[in-house]
């Protein structure tokens, strides 16, 4: 996702926004960060879309494609944390750009061939995982590094605004081209866009030391949990961590069975699909340009209770989608609803988490993170999908929904936000547990 203002904002007056100047460093990552979010939303849906229209896959296979590829990434990413841990960061983000870009361009190539079949897909899918996860690892590490505490919430809420920016643009154009062009068009794009972040963090600069290790020789099982260790000892990450496992979860279960059920049964056109998801992303731009605001207003703990209780409450509507424009509309203002509360929800949730883990474990904590929520997502997907083939994409979708209503249940109380207390680990069990700063 490449525009003038984000490589414009890297030289002189990098990242001028929110009216705050966080350097020429930031610039270049955000712009970094803009083109990948550009590629990858010009690509929104790609594979359903490719295993539906290309290769005819039904529910089962569409869901597979999505759990097999989550699932499987996931696992290989897990012993990537404690590698990632102690390795210079910007290098291994640059890598892992690297290697989504090969991945996926080998899907248009095989496509020109004649040779692309579903079994490509699902190892296509299973590499980008992996690398994303690894990727954003790497990258909160190094924002941490980069920007002062006090930024961090300006910060993430500028990669935030980024990401709904990118989706409210790129799905109406993705699905343009593909109408024009083909269906693995977006694909390419998205591969190239990932070239271009690889170039963008390289133009950062400056030293980066190489991580310490510590610990003692051949802890490697002690540093691949220890990320898993720092989230579960404490009390309000465990329970932000939980509760988001479960909202993405059945949120992104349904993104397969939304495909098969608007753009089959409904027969909504590839670019009234993007439409849809385009328009609603109003929402998240707005709700991450506010949350800086709301929470000097109201305080982190209570923008993040209610913002994370609210976006539960709006996927039950795509019960009653129809077909022609009602049924646009309707999905239009659900949408709507749900990303507004998650582009207040996510830059908090990030700043919160990234204050309140230490610095030697940044790197472990975001990747276990990341491997558990793809896993829940990989795993919800996939009974998703068997539910669907039993009662029909659009009862899956409901029971979804209806399940989310719950969701808030598992949202931290209150004052163990302001408190942010953990609980120490086993003795013996890794390093000693951090002292998080206050939420």
């Amino acid at each position: 996702m490449v525009t003038t203002r984000f490589y414009g904002s890297a030289r002189g007056g990098a990242g001028m926004r929110d009216g705050r100047a966080l350097g020429r460093r930031f610039g270049w990552l955000w712009a970094s960060y803009a083109v990948s979010s550009y590629g990858t939303s010009l690509a929104f849906g790609a594979f359903p879309l490719v295993a539906v229209l290309v290769l005819h896959a039904g529910p089962a296979q569409v869901s597979a494609l999505s759990a097999v590829g989550l699932t499987v990434g996931a696992v290989v990413a897990v012993p990537l944390g404690p590698w990632v841990e102690f390795r210079r960061k910007r290098p291994v983000m640059i890598a892992m750009d690297l290697v989504r870009f090969a991945a996926l361009m080998s899907v248009p190539v095989a496509f020109a061939l004649g040779r692309l079949g579903f079994v490509q897909l699902l190892v296509v899918s299973v590499v980008v995982a992996a690398a994303r996860i690894t990727f954003n690892a790497a990258g909160g590490a190094y924002l941490k590094e980069l920007v002062p505490p006090r930024d961090l919430l300006v910060a993430n809420s500028r990669f935030e605004s980024t990401t709904w920016t990118a989706i409210m643009v790129g799905p109406p154009l993705g699905g343009a081209a593909i109408g024009v062009l083909g269906p693995v068009v977006t694909v390419a794009a998205d591969a190239v866009s990932h070239l271009l972040s690889a170039l963008g963090i390289r133009a950062i600069g400056g030293d980066e030391p190489r991580p310490a290790r510590t610990g003692a020789p051949g802890s490697h099982t002690g540093d691949l949990l220890e990320g898993w260790r720092a989230i579960l000892s404490h009390r309000t990450l465990r329970r932000l961590f939980l509760n988001t496992i479960l909202v993405n979860g059945l949120i992104m279960a349904t993104e397969p069975l939304l495909a098969v059920l608007l753009l089959g049964r409904l027969g909504f056109a590839p670019w009234e699909y993007g439409l849809m998801f385009a328009v609603p992303c109003v929402g998240g731009l707005v709700g991450a340009r506010l949350a800086r605001r709301l929470v000097a207003r109201f305080g982190r703990h209570g923008v993040m209770l209610t913002a994370g209780a609210l976006r539960a409450c709006w996927p039950v509507g795509l019960a009653l989608v129809q077909p022609g424009v009602p049924g646009i509309v309707l999905v239009i203002v659900v949408q709507l609803g749900l990303v507004t509360c998650c582009g207040v929800f996510n830059p908090v949730l990030a700043t919160y988490r990234l204050d309140h883990t230490d610095p030697g474990r940044v790197a472990r904590t975001l990747s276990a993170w990341s491997v558990g929520g793809t896993l829940g997502i990989a795993a919800l997907t996939a009974v998703w999908g068997l539910l669907a083939t039993a009662v029909g994409p659009r009862a899956a979708i409901v029971a979804a929904g209806v399940l989310l209503l719950a969701t808030p249940l598992l949202l931290p109380r209150r004052e163990d936000l302001r408190t942010g207390t953990s609980t120490p680990p086993r003795p013996g069990a890794g390093r000693p547990s951090p002292s998080p700063r206050s939420a």
